[in-house]
């Protein structure tokens, strides 16, 4: 997809949470009204929180659409990230909420009427839930949007506190029991707590720049499948994302022999190459290294004059190798494959 093809994806998406969550937000109060059941209140008051989310983020997916500037040269991506925490944030306070009304509730004993018509309301009110999670998580991963995959995440959330607000109506019809119907809300309300922690955390991760283990494995899988000749080796693997974009840094190893131009115009080739491959927008920034004859064995480029023993084998890139900071032990001994020495024991000439 197109830069405009995947902003218009995003934005109606959030378009379509925004109009399809205010409508059962009001569908879901009006169960409450009926019927009086604190697990439905639950269940509305979740829908409050999905309304005031799809809102913030439709607004921050219009900001995160804006193109890199000077005053920021890396875009506006990250605002996805104070969404999500946002989110996550509102889902705490909604938890907070649904355990405290559950709790007096639970002491001042329990009124219900008129279950058949909060059932009804509720079961569809959940079905419709479980089609928007799941196509607001669709949209989410193919346009790269924490946002809309958080929303996604969170209606569905809602989908399965509707099973439990369901569970928890049938119980007391079948029963009598009406204690089961704020006791059923006290455990929607801490599932939701956990749901909106773990948000949180997440957001935090990707606000503070924490390494993501699926991007890099990802970005070792490209370089496998599109390094060629003369693209000998890499180290150093840092990687960020800030929404959509992806920014990469590493250290690429080339053969020493090569000219500037040379190497800008093959390092360049292989950056657009790489990206592609791991099918994400963004950018790589490699630092070049020379090869210093210490990777002749893992070096398959044919014709080089200055070759000190034969091309062996390539091992894979490992991902400690990949994204360790100091070359030190990624220079491969000649001794024994596989192995690996200092540099000023690989490199003497």
């Amino acid at each position: 997809m197109s830069r405009e093809a995947t902003d218009r994806a995003r934005v109606a998406a959030a378009a379509v949470s925004l109009a399809v969550g205010f409508a059962l937000m009001a569908v879901k109060f009006l169960a409450y009204r009926w019927t009086g059941s604190t697990a439905v209140l639950s269940d509305a008051m979740e829908s409050i929180v999905n309304v005031v989310a799809a809102g913030f983020a439709l607004w921050v997916l219009f900001l995160a659409a804006r193109p890199a500037h000077r005053s920021h040269p890396y875009g506006h991506g990250k605002l996805e990230y104070f969404s999500a925490a946002f989110e996550g944030g509102l889902i705490t306070l909604a938890a907070g909420l649904i355990v405290y009304e559950a709790v007096q509730t639970l002491l001042r004993g329990a009124v219900l009427q008129r279950l058949d018509v909060g059932l009804a309301i509720v079961v569809g009110a959940g079905l419709v839930n479980a089609g928007l999670g799941w196509f607001l998580v669709t949209v989410g991963r193919r346009t790269q949007s924490m946002t809309l995959v958080a929303d996604g995440q969170h209606v569905l959330s809602d989908f399965w506190t509707s099973v439990g607000v369901v569970a928890g109506l049938l119980a007391v019809r079948w029963t009598g029991k009406t204690w089961l119907d704020p006791a059923v809300a006290l455990v929607v309300g801490l599932n939701l707590a956990y749901t909106g922690t773990k948000l949180v955390r997440r957001a935090a991760g990707g606000l503070l720049d924490e390494e993501d283990p699926e991007l890099i494995r990802s970005l070792l899988d490209a370089f496998e499948r599109t390094a060629h000749p003369g693209i000998i080796r890499l180290h150093h693997l840092r990687a960020i994302r800030a929404g959509r974009a992806t920014h990469v840094d590493a250290h690429l190893v080339l053969p020493e022999f090569w000219t500037v131009e040379r190497a800008h115009d093959a390092v360049h080739l292989f950056e657009k190459r790489m990206m592609k491959e791991c099918g994400r927008e963004g950018e790589i920034v490699f630092h070049m290294d020379p090869c210093r004859r210490a990777y002749c064995p893992a070096c398959d480029m044919e014709a080089c004059p200055v070759r000190r023993v034969p091309f062996t084998s390539r091992p894979p890139l490992t991902y400690e190798a990949a994204t360790r900071p100091d070359p030190a032990r990624t220079f491969l001994d000649p001794v024994g494959p596989g192995t690996f020495a200092e540099p000023h024991e690989a490199s003497t000439r």
